[in-house]
């Protein structure tokens, strides 16, 4: 129930946003708006404007909605209401008003991004772990438990990171825009008293297909430094018959170093069915126990599990900015989210990145479920990003979206005369076509992941 309510929130509140868009600016415009629907069929409920005439409308299918405006193309239109309608405004009034929808989604998620960063909240501190095995981290020279104080794409030109989620947004952006990035660290765990170094992790010759937990796999880093402690131990789970308690400390297995979590939960997913021998700290006494992983098959892949909560609560910082430095980030990130956006879609559309990768309502929904039971902040950043996603959505110039609408308008100011209605017709129906493919493939996408 949860996931249904925050998904029928999250599209509803957008969708109003994005029309809002389009409705302010279009009455900005002198434009009479016939209706504001959020929603398509049936309506739900309804009431009208006594001061502008609009009506303003809850339809049955939640997934969109539309701003009616008077037009002469749809309807026959009173003389003395014509300078109202749509189609008998100027060319730059149009543009401006098919352009608003996803434009203010776009500012939407700057407001969303700046009020999260106006506000103190904890977050991990950007300490690595210890590098997967074969990693790029490893064979660059990390060896975990590194501080991470600044990042940039030249080695002159470092800026500081404050959590590990900026750290992996900025590793994201460069493995997906195949460039440097150069990191500067405190070595070890002499986090005050060590020299910074500065190591580049190249991605120029590295193809990465999507940011996903294979693309940080193969970096080396997936998340942030925990010490290898163990949390809750389910009933009769592997790790209760061998004994371990939560608050245990592992320190090796099977003779080796454990240094951190991250290298503790990869030994136990590689290790299904045998027998490991863990050296544990349990209060002052040291302990060695038997543990044997089981068999877990149910992600689609062959892992062991012990049925226990692997690590430790990872270093958490205070982080906060004033009210111009949030809003800049804020800006700066919105940006960012929607330049890798419109990058991947072009990588799809070349073949670059698969077209799994496309998400679509159910995903969505689930998504906005498992962020809304994370809390205010995670709910948050989740409408900033889909905002995102639907503003850079509609900007392309695909017929029928925002974007068609305003390649129309850029042929019309080049040749001074608007698309032939025959030509339009065509390329309506074209664009309606692809929208149904990519949805379809969306929806597959869901399909196949809830189904593992």
């Amino acid at each position: 129930m949860q996931t249904i309510v925050a998904f029928l929130v999250a599209i509803g509140l957008l969708v109003a946003v994005h029309e809002w868009g389009h409705y302010i600016v279009a009455r900005a415009c002198g434009v009479k708006v016939l209706r504001f629907s959020i929603g398509f069929g049936p309506r739900l409920w309804s009431r009208v404007s006594s001061r502008s005439g609009t009506e303003f409308a809850l339809s049955l299918i939640p997934l969109g909605g539309y701003v009616k405006m008077l037009d002469e193309r749809e309807a026959e239109v009173d003389p003395a209401d014509r300078h109202q309608a749509f189609n008998t405004q100027s060319l730059s009034r149009r543009s401006a008003i098919v352009a608003a929808g996803p434009l203010v989604n776009l500012v939407f998620a700057v407001f969303l991004y700046s009020l999260l960063n106006w506000q103190a909240t904890l977050a991990a501190a950007p300490v690595l772990p210890v590098p997967v095995t074969g990693s790029q981290a490893e064979m660059g020279g990390w060896t975990g438990g590194e501080l991470v104080l600044r990042v940039g794409t030249s080695p002159d030109a470092l800026e500081p990171v404050q959590t590990f989620d900026e750290f992996r947004w900025r590793l994201t952006s460069a493995a997906l825009g195949q460039s440097t990035l150069f990191v500067e660290t405190v070595p070890g765990q002499e986090k005050t008293s060590g020299s910074p170094v500065v190591r580049p992790l190249s991605f120029e010759q590295t193809s990465t297909n999507a940011a996903d937990a294979s693309m940080f796999q193969r970096i080396g880093w997936v998340s942030p430094f925990s010490k290898p402690v163990l949390g809750d131990v389910a009933p009769d789970s592997r790790a209760a018959l061998a004994g371990l308690q939560p608050n245990d400390l592992v320190i090796s297995v099977n003779g080796s170093p454990i240094a951190d979590a991250s290298t503790l939960r990869t030994m136990i997913r590689s290790s299904p069915e045998k027998t490991m021998e863990w050296v544990v700290i349990r209060g002052s006494d040291r302990l060695r126990l038997s543990v044997t992983p089981a068999l877990d098959r149910s992600g689609g892949q062959t892992i062991g599990r012990v049925g226990a909560f692997v690590g430790s609560i990872p270093e958490m910082v205070e982080v906060q900015y004033g009210f111009f430095e949030g809003m800049w980030r804020a800006v700066k990130k919105t940006g960012d989210i929607a330049w890798m956006s419109l990058t991947t879609m072009g990588q799809m559309l070349t073949g670059k990145v698969s077209l799994t990768n496309l998400n679509g309502p159910l995903a969505i929904a689930n998504y906005a479920g498992k962020s809304a039971a994370l809390g205010f902040v995670s709910f948050v950043g989740f409408l900033a990003l889909v905002s995102i996603s639907l503003g850079v959505l509609n900007l392309l110039p695909l017929p029928v979206l925002d974007g068609g609408h305003l390649m129309y308008y850029l042929w019309e100011g080049v040749t001074g005369r608007p698309v032939p209605e025959k030509w339009w017709e065509r390329l309506q129906r074209l664009g309606i076509a692809l929208l149904l493919v990519m949805m379809s493939v969306a929806l597959y996408n869901d399909i196949q992941h809830i189904l593992g």
